[in-house]
């Protein structure tokens, strides 16, 4: 027996030395690793691509998402390219995934929970490919004919996994358990208003006292002057946030500003959710409707079943069937369900540039991606060299 195993093997031969590919190989391997463990689990990287949170965040802006905060969730489809969503770079509809194995939706333990006003990251909840069995007429279309119990009885409906469908970035304007209603453009929440803040954004018409109009005051609070719409020689439409018009509503030169609800009576291109020809909702007069929670009991009827259709059949994954006038959930004739899942209800800033829960419904719990932390870069496409950084706005906090 050798009682000096501590010492060095005179006899054993040199440890091979790795060859410069092979060292390369390795670094590649373990960067790839890591960085996809940090992606998933901790932080990344997101652009917005659209207006829809004017002016809280703008167009060309890059944040950091926490997936901390909420809790990271165990990926649902593991066997993906690293560093893609859901194609392959460079091509359009090559999948960047196998959905061969698909996992059960699990989420590690967050630092909190979802609150009002976060902003967070999501899967779209629909899905961004629809494809139809049927041919025509167009989904939506048949949906405001016939109702959505009907058309997704009638429809098979299949899309991407849930983490592989669209990112997008909201705010959260009610949690699971809230009851939430919108009358002229103004949300509201367990009976309370939620105005839009400094942050929010709805068209108004305004009014000048002249038809020579200066353009750098209107520029200084925020306008951009290039996209407002002339109605008349004096009248303007204008996306702003309540604070700007405050502000403008003390220049000389402004007679009036108002903000343009939707009316009650007016309908809207493809209606709103829950589609349901009985109720003449649009995008700023609905409900009251109330946000799923887990373990909250719904009375399954002819009232309550377009709300709650789709996250009973869909997202909860039950079969759902109207025979006559009942209800059947998995074969059994049903007068109540019982939700598995917290739902949200998620809204654009910019109330009439997104689409949002007033279109698309609740937001599953399985579907939520993470938090906005910051802004780490921000960049002006109409902006020339320099200006092109909106310096400004780097490493601004996200609220």
């Amino acid at each position: 027996m050798n009682y000096k195993f501590w010492q060095k093997n005179k006899s054993a031969e040199p440890k091979k030395k790795k060859s410069k590919s092979r060292e390369w190989a390795d670094a590649i391997i373990f960067a790839v690793v890591a960085a996809t463990i940090i992606r998933v689990f901790f932080i990344e990287a997101y652009t917005i691509p659209s207006g829809s949170m004017e002016k809280s965040l703008l167009v060309g802006d890059f944040l950091f998402v926490s997936k901390v905060n909420y809790g990271a969730r165990i990926p649902m489809t593991p066997v993906a390219f690293p560093f893609s969503h859901h194609t392959l770079p460079l091509t359009a509809t090559t999948k960047a995934y196998w959905d061969g194995v698909q996992w059960k939706y699990r989420r590690l333990p967050g630092l909190q929970d979802i609150k009002r006003n976060d902003v967070v990251v999501f899967n779209f909840p629909e899905g961004d490919t629809v494809m139809l069995e049927n041919q025509n007429p167009s989904y939506y279309d048949y949906v405001r004919a016939v109702g959505w119990a009907k058309a997704n009885s009638d429809y098979t409906i299949t899309s991407r996994p849930v983490d592989k469908r669209e990112n997008y970035i909201k705010r959260c304007i009610a949690i699971a358990g809230d009851v939430v209603s919108m009358k002229n453009g103004i949300a509201n929440v367990n009976g309370k208003n939620e105005p839009l803040k400094n942050t929010g954004m709805m068209p108004y018409r305004i009014q000048f006292t002249t038809n020579e109009i200066e353009t750098k005051p209107l520029e200084d609070l925020g306008f951009v002057t290039g996209e407002m719409q002339q109605e008349n020689e004096t009248t303007y439409l204008a996306n702003a946030s309540s604070e700007m018009i405050d502000e403008l509503k003390k220049l000389s030169f402004v007679k009036s500003a108002a903000m343009l609800a939707s009316t009650a009576d007016q309908e809207e291109m493809g209606g709103i959710f829950p589609h349901d020809p009985n109720r003449k909702w649009n995008r700023d007069n609905f409900g009251p409707i109330k946000v799923p929670a887990k373990g909250w009991t719904v009375q399954i009827d002819s009232n309550t079943m377009p709300l709650y259709y789709r996250a009973i059949r869909t997202y909860e994954g039950n079969k759902v069937e109207k025979k006559g006038n009942d209800w059947y959930i998995n074969d059994k004739i049903a007068t109540s369900y019982t939700f598995k899942m917290n739902y949200y209800w998620m809204m654009g800033d910019n109330r009439h540039q997104s689409a949002d829960s007033r279109y698309w419904g609740f937001v599953p719990e399985d579907h939520i991606v993470g938090k906005a932390l910051f802004i780490w870069m921000s960049f002006d496409s109409n902006g020339s060299w320099f200006s092109k950084i909106r310096w400004s706005r780097i490493f601004r906090g996200i609220n």
